[in-house]
């Protein structure tokens, strides 16, 4: 694995944000979510798509704090634009685990 630099950490801008809906997402090649999610009043309501259908339903989603890189260009996901990158591990299973706060802050904080 390659060092980086602190200049190269600060140019991610990773964010905590609320999800504020969450669906299905069937076109996608392998099970996803497609999820909409508010970063504050400075970024606002960014959509993504993740594969986190093993731990995760729509309403499970809705009202969960998750960390997402928000400074990613747009990316096409068959006929959805992912605006935000969520962050997760692995579990066990390879199954995805979102990275989340564990106490509730306001939405659009930066991770520092």
């Amino acid at each position: 694995m390659a060092d980086i630099t602190y200049d190269d950490f600060l140019k991610l801008d990773i964010r905590c944000g609320t999800v504020t809906r969450a669906e299905p997402f069937p076109q996608a090649r392998k099970p996803a979510m497609k999820m909409w999610v508010d970063f504050g009043p400075d970024i606002g309501e960014r959509k993504t798509s993740a594969q986190v259908t093993a731990h995760y339903t729509p309403e499970a989603l809705v009202g969960k704090q998750v960390m997402a890189v928000v400074n990613f260009p747009p990316r096409q996901i068959g006929p959805f634009m992912s605006e935000v990158l969520v962050l997760g591990v692995p579990d066990e299973q390879g199954e995805v685990v979102l990275i989340s706060p564990d106490h509730e802050v306001p939405s659009g904080g930066r991770m520092h």
